[in-house]
């Protein structure tokens, strides 16, 4: 039988700091997580547990207290070219054009290379004719897609997204849901998102993991067995989204279930 390697590991993460008073404040406890190559995760869970900070630690950007991340089996320590990591605030660079936007980090490529890769992500995204705008010429959901298409352009192995949509209005969103699925089949990235919303993660993801109040542990992690694009009235589609309702202490309308 063939074991196979997991994209990203996490080893008994935790992670605990020091508050001002002089308490010890654990924010991480004990998360246990594979993500296969190429798959598209979703992270969601109570506000303020960790979501973000679980993603920090995935990137390199903090370290936990304890335990370990792997990726391709080495240890992440540092920050790597090869992992991208997309924040909701949207940090295109104003005084770029699009396509100056996408290829700002392919100083490595021959002008023959980089203008193909270019050419590739405008089209990918649907912004052909925008090439030469500026972002305060763009929409909102349009300087996201220069956004994602300059991180695929550099060629990283695994993309982590902090709730890239969140700025977003709702129509937008829809939108960007649809186009970041689309984008993901065709460039087979393994993806991590972290998302306050529910909706959202069974939209986009192959598993979603339900996290815990602080100190965050792994409640559940929710299978998405459903064709894509997904029929929001789908019963099983449904009953996946309540499930993860549940197990986050809410109704389907976002409300917190009355305790008994």
């Amino acid at each position: 039988m063939i074991v196979e390697t997991p994209k990203i590991e996490f080893r008994d993460i935790e992670l605990c700091f020091t508050a001002e008073d002089g308490a010890k404040v654990q924010v991480l406890d004990s998360v246990n997580l594979n993500v296969r190559e190429g798959e598209f995760v979703c992270i969601v869970g109570p506000s303020g547990c960790g979501k973000s900070t679980l993603l920090n630690i995935a990137c390199g950007f903090l370290k936990p207290s304890r335990g370990q991340v792997l990726i391709d089996e080495v240890p992440v320590d540092q920050p790597n070219r090869r992992r991208v990591f997309i924040f909701q605030d949207n940090s295109v660079f104003p005084w770029l054009t699009v396509s100056q936007n996408i290829g700002f980090g392919l100083a490595d490529q021959s002008p023959q290379e980089k203008d193909e890769i270019i050419r590739r992500y405008v089209e990918m995204i649907g912004l052909t004719g925008f090439e030469h705008a500026y972002p305060r010429e763009l929409s909102g959901g349009m300087k996201q897609r220069v956004e994602i298409a300059r991180a695929l352009a550099s060629g990283p192995d695994v993309l982590f997204m902090d709730e890239p949509l969140g700025a977003l209005d709702w129509l937008t969103r829809l939108k960007m849901r649809a186009d970041l699925v689309e984008i993901w089949r065709q460039e087979k990235k393994t993806i991590l998102f972290v998302t306050h919303d529910v909706e959202e993660s069974v939209q986009l993801a192959d598993r979603v993991v339900v996290l815990s109040d602080r100190p965050a542990q792994i409640r559940a992690v929710v299978d998405v067995n459903l064709p894509r694009p997904r029929n929001l009235d789908d019963p099983e589609y449904l009953r996946i989204r309540d499930e993860i309702f549940e197990l986050m202490g809410l109704d389907h309308h976002g409300i917190e279930a009355a305790k008994v």
